[in-house]
């Protein structure tokens, strides 16, 4: 096997162990093999002495254009940053990247913890970087798209203005240069894409740090390889890569992924967050002063109360207006069933339809809303 030689690497992305002091173990989707590794040190200093010793040795494989990416979380990331400053040099730091994520749990005391850390750095001045775009914000005024900008005597961004007093048109846009805030989903238990390796990263995560660095062709290393993401990552872009690990287990799960690359598409990426939101916020209007969270993408329910009943959900859905009452009341009490809840709450908006006599509504509270309370109110006056 040929040796990796100075000087001759465009981009090393790390993702050692974070000085959890723990354990990771994790078993594939089919239960047949067991992924672990130790994350056990007894103190900062042999993880520090650990991590330097690594750092040092990568810092003399890259290209003077090339770059380095290390991951990191809370447990740590104090140790890792100084050692970076040390061996790359303070001057050379370019971007401290937060990785966002939703990822629920029963939060101890405190804060969730929703993100990851990744320290960017360059080995020098040179270093090769190429732009990514992203969509202005929609709280962006037009005139700061079309019009260009330049600084006046006091070093103010104004905007540019020409001899006549009309401004001038700016330059081709692109979009907003790519942030250091990366909300990029956390795998799903159930993609695909996941392999059940403990500390696997999604592959639209480590292909963002492989186009910002990176051009086709280049070599990319990864020497804490794990599941062979950077790998995939890579070959997925056409660039060259090497990928090391101590665990055999490992480097075979890599050579697998790489002869059959499965990549899970970002629905939240592609299409935004607001096209996961389609709750009726006129429907939820009526529920306004209790406490209830809305359920988004869900035929049967609307909200569920922070309020539970027999420590089981309260769930709650709003008739529909071209909607019948049996249909609103079906859909809710299929989801009463598949919820294991105890109660469910109706809103009933309109007097489309009536109740299926042979369906037992057991458990259902039907409640009919202020205006449709007002209308009778009114038809009764009337007659």
């Amino acid at each position: 096997m040929n040796l990796i030689t100075k000087d001759s690497i465009d981009l090393i992305y790390i993702d050692p162990p974070f000085f959890t002091e723990k354990k990771h173990v994790l078993k594939n989707r089919e239960r047949t093999k067991e992924f672990s590794f130790d994350d056990i040190w007894g103190s900062d200093k042999r993880y520090a002495e650990f991590i330097k010793e690594r750092i040092l040795m990568m810092h003399g494989l890259l290209k003077d254009t090339g770059s380095i990416f290390v991951h990191c979380d809370k447990s740590g990331e104090h140790i890792i940053r100084a050692i970076l400053d040390q061996v790359f040099g303070e001057n050379n730091f370019q971007s401290e990247i937060i990785w966002s994520y939703k990822r629920w749990s029963s939060s101890k005391k405190g804060l969730l913890p929703n993100h990851q850390n990744i320290y960017f750095y360059s080995k020098t001045k040179k270093f090769r970087f190429i732009p990514i775009y992203t969509p202005y914000s929609e709280t962006t005024n037009i005139d700061q798209i079309l019009q260009r900008r330049t600084r006046d005597e006091h070093n103010k961004s104004v905007y540019d203005i020409d001899d006549n007093g009309e401004f001038k048109h700016g330059d081709k846009k692109k979009g907003v240069p790519l942030s250091d805030v990366w909300e990029i989903p956390f795998l799903n238990p159930k993609a695909k894409e996941r392999v059940g390796y403990p500390t696997q990263k999604p592959l639209l995560l480590l292909e963002r740090i492989v186009q910002i660095t990176t051009e086709k062709s280049d070599l990319v290393l990864d020497p804490f390889c794990g599941s062979g993401t950077t790998c995939v990552a890579a070959k997925l872009l056409e660039r060259n890569f090497i990928g090391i690990d101590k665990s055999k287990e490992a480097v075979d799960l890599s050579l697998t992924r790489l002869d059959n690359p499965i990549k899970t598409n970002s629905n939240l990426l592609k299409n935004g967050r607001e096209s996961y939101i389609n709750v009726d916020k006129d429907a939820l209007a009526l529920l306004k002063g209790i406490d209830f969270n809305p359920v988004q993408r869900n035929k049967g329910i609307d909200a569920i109360l922070v309020d539970t009943y027999k420590n089981s959900p309260i769930l709650v859905r709003i008739q529909r207006d071209n909607e019948t009452i049996a249909e609103a009341a079906a859909y809710l009490m299929n989801a009463k069933k598949s919820k294991k809840s105890k109660k469910v709450i109706l809103i009933q908006t309109n007097e489309i339809g009536l109740f299926d006599e042979n369906v037992s509504y057991d458990g259902m509270i039907i409640l009919k809303s202020p205006s449709l309370k007002i209308e009778k109110c009114l038809n009764q006056k009337t007659k």
